[in-house]
């Protein structure tokens, strides 16, 4: 019997109520027709904003163990792609760096995309601080590509990203050894004009400034959910440019069927479609 292939390894948080981590990367990249195999770096009930939480992190034997795991039941011999976001603890990082190196040297060169979770302008750091230093030092490394906010590209960087050109200065400085591009979510917000936001896509000679609306909806998990989209359109063929955009009018879309529903959490668009250029002005 062959063993079921996965395309893509998204390792983030999962909630039991909620839609945040994996519990919208997972939908996200199997509409994109990908086969999805979720480890989860923490478990918890629901996310912090709300009045009661339970869970924690995910014990580290049992993270290696998920990984090493999907490598022995021969799952891994098609893996396209690696996705990586909210990790638990620095030693979730190192083990998950570990086990990308053993990737390696098997023969195996998935692309990594890493959505460095740290915080944001109105919360600050909201994981472990020392996570700040990890991601610099060991894991922004092994990326192909990042989707930080303007927040977290602001931390890695140490630089100033209060306009679009900072923001620019600030991504490149990042793209070093492996990393060709990184996409800024929420980037220069003093720069927006009202009712809109902008994404800045920056490669090494590049550099796109995409604009799409700003809705008054805010629920978590807009993040995860653009770094999933974004990464399942590039690799199903589509332009870094292209995908980033569709990613963006994912997102637009999502917010809009979430604030339609008055829903305090992301919900995700009911018709499961490409969005196209028309979508830009919902």
């Amino acid at each position: 019997m062959n063993p079921l292939a996965i395309d893509v390894v998204s390792i983030q948080s999962q909630v039991v109520y909620g839609r945040v981590g994996n519990n919208v990367a997972v939908p996200t990249l199997e509409a994109l027709g990908l086969s999805v195999a979720a480890v989860p770096t923490v478990l918890f009930s629901n996310t912090p904003h709300y009045p009661s939480m339970h869970g924690g992190n995910i014990a580290i034997e049992w993270f290696e163990g998920y990984l090493q795991d999907l490598a022995a039941r021969g799952a891994l011999r098609s893996l396209r792609a690696l996705l990586v976001g909210y990790l638990g603890s620095p030693s979730h990082a190192l083990a998950l760096l570990r086990w990308a190196h053993n990737l390696s040297r098997a023969g195996m060169n998935p692309r990594i995309v890493i959505d460095p979770v740290l915080g944001d302008h109105d919360h600050g750091i909201y994981v472990d601080d020392r996570l700040v230093q990890t991601y610099s030092r060991d894991l922004l490394p092994m990326a192909d590509g990042l989707t930080p906010n303007g927040f977290e590209l602001a931390q890695l960087s140490g630089m100033p990203v209060d306009t679009v050109e900072n923001v620019i200065t600030a991504a490149r400085s990042l793209l070093t050894a492996k990393t060709q591009w990184i996409a800024v979510t929420s980037a220069a917000p003093d720069t927006w004009v009202p009712g809109e936001m902008k994404v800045v896509l920056v490669t090494r000679t590049d550099a796109e400034v995409i604009t799409h609306p700003r809705l008054d909806a805010a629920p978590k998990g807009t993040g995860d959910l653009f770094c999933a989209a974004l990464t399942g359109h590039w690799l199903n063929g589509t332009s870094l440019p292209k995908a980033a955009f569709l990613a963006c009018q994912q997102v637009v879309l999502a917010l809009r069927h979430t604030q339609q529903a008055q829903c305090a959490e992301l919900l995700l668009s009911p018709v499961m479609r490409y969005p196209t250029m028309a979508d830009m002005h919902l």
